[in-house]
């Protein structure tokens, strides 16, 4: 047996089979079935050693597959999924969101970094392992689902129904980017997600702004006023209760974070802005680690035409810390809009379903040491940093609670690269580290000090 995988000399290959992937438009959100099913059939044929398939469940399908034949072994689960954000202002991009393009050391399209681009590198990991050892390390499940971008509303009740088929002693995820590019980095933590809409109805129809301006209440002008109430001028989050739960910063976890290499200035030269605004009396980092935030995504409602309009509807999310439960939040914020009086219009509070806690894994996990020494294998000398996604992967909670294992963050997406953003892209170069990373790991999950334990699981 080799002492390590030999991959494509030149990415070429990975390339010219990535891109008709990429142009399968699997926008979760409104993608008609047909177009979803391409997608998962895409995947299933690359899993044709593991008897990959498409499976249905009560939304888009998942796509299932497994190769057990590591006797002894420990047995993993590899998470990713397949579809994709929308593209938002086609304006906006460079090139056709759904052609993927070589530009220089990128690739850009929607979904090369945001997941299809990170499950591709596992695949050819798959595939290189049977090719030239005919096994895998490890005994290996893989689920790839195509609602993560939606809140993954129909994985739990398929992940119940199937958790004794999909038990592992480890979950690994695809998806989840790395902090920076130019350090390797695993994250210990996710925030949670929950999302709503504010909805503000005032006449039974859009008005002629000359005949009835001035005599009604303006729904638009309404809503503008709540939504600018669930802020205090200083950035701190106005809701009543939506801090519940939180444990304050340890001296520890703020010296920790302090020492963290991170400069505001270059971070707001990053951004286009020429100052930074959040909650009063923490840092950057300790914003965007440990903090929850309450975002207002988007408004709908009127247009540049002359009406009062009769519906504002106002669209918002809040990424959530551990110690704070969703549905309280929830609560929380709906009893601080309702108890406003608001003459001549009504106020509705309609939330999203797939309330999502926040996550975390333990720095000192067994997973995480070996992932660690993974990449310290592909990115010798230069440190590994231990930090948080800012953003939320539904299943990992889910599997936590159904399957009781952790989740392991292994992508090799950056931040950096405009994730549900235009111009998504996605560096050349991160495919043939994450194929070295993907392998190293694997290897030392399955033997040695970095061994994995098999998780006691109850009986029944």
């Amino acid at each position: 047996m080799s002492n390590s995988l030999k991959f494509d000399d030149t990415d070429d290959n990975y390339l010219k089979e990535l891109a008709p992937y990429i142009s399968i438009p699997s926008v979760s959100r409104d993608a008609t079935s047909e177009t979803m099913s391409q997608a998962a059939n895409w995947l299933a044929n690359q899993l044709a050693f593991a008897n990959g398939r498409v499976v249905e469940t009560q939304g888009h399908p998942v796509v299932r597959g497994e190769w057990l034949q590591a006797e002894g072994a420990p047995t993993i689960l590899v998470y990713g999924h397949y579809d994709v954000q929308p593209t938002g202002d086609l304006a906006e991009w460079k090139t056709p969101p759904f052609e993927m393009v070589v530009d220089g050391d990128v690739i850009r399209g929607r979904g090369v970094t945001d997941d299809k681009g990170p499950v591709y590198i596992v695949l050819k990991v798959a595939q290189a392992f049977i090719a030239q050892e005919h096994a895998l390390p490890l005994n290996i499940k893989f689920l790839f689902e195509g609602e993560e971008e939606i809140g993954s509303p129909h994985l739990p009740p398929y992940l119940r129904a199937h958790a004794e088929e999909l038990a592992a002693d480890l979950v690994i995820s695809a998806d989840g980017a790395m902090w920076r590019p130019g350090e390797p980095s695993l994250s210990i933590a996710s925030k949670g997600l929950v999302t709503l809409n504010l909805e503000v109805t005032g006449a039974n129809d859009d008005l002629h702004s000359g005949r009835f301006g001035g005599t009604v209440a303006n729904s638009l002008h309404v809503l503008t006023q709540i939504l600018a109430g669930l802020h205090t001028p200083d950035g701190r989050i106005a809701v009543p209760g939506f801090y519940d739960g939180i444990p304050e910063l340890t001296p520890q976890r703020r010296a920790d974070i302090a020492a963290v290499p991170f400069d505001d200035h270059q971070y707001m030269a990053g951004l286009g802005v020429d100052e930074l605004f959040g909650e009063v009396g923490f840092s950057t980092l300790e914003r965007l680690w440990e903090r929850p935030t309450l975002e207002i995504n988007g408004v709908t409602s009127g247009g540049k035409y002359t009406v009062i309009p009769h519906i504002a509807t106002g669209h918002i999310s809040c990424r959530l810390v551990p110690g704070q439960d969703p549905q309280h939040v929830l609560a929380a914020i709906t009893a601080h809009v309702e108890s406003q009086k608001y003459a001549g219009v009504k106020v509705a509070v309609h939330p999203d379903l797939g309330g999502v806690p926040a996550y975390t894994i333990p720095a000192d996990h067994p997973a995480i040491k070996a992932a660690s020494a993974a990449l310290d294998h592909v990115y010798p000398g230069e440190g590994v940093l231990l930090a948080v996604i800012g953003g939320t992967l539904p299943a990992t909670a889910l599997f936590e609670d159904v399957l009781g294992v952790k989740t392991l963050f292994f992508s090799f997406s950056t931040a950096d690269e405009k994730l549900h953003a235009p111009n998504e892209f996605m560096r050349i170069k991160r495919f043939r580290e994450g194929m070295k990373a993907w392998e190293k790991l694997w290897r030392l999950l399955a033997a040695g000090e970095h061994r994995l334990q098999p998780v006691t699981r109850k009986q029944g």
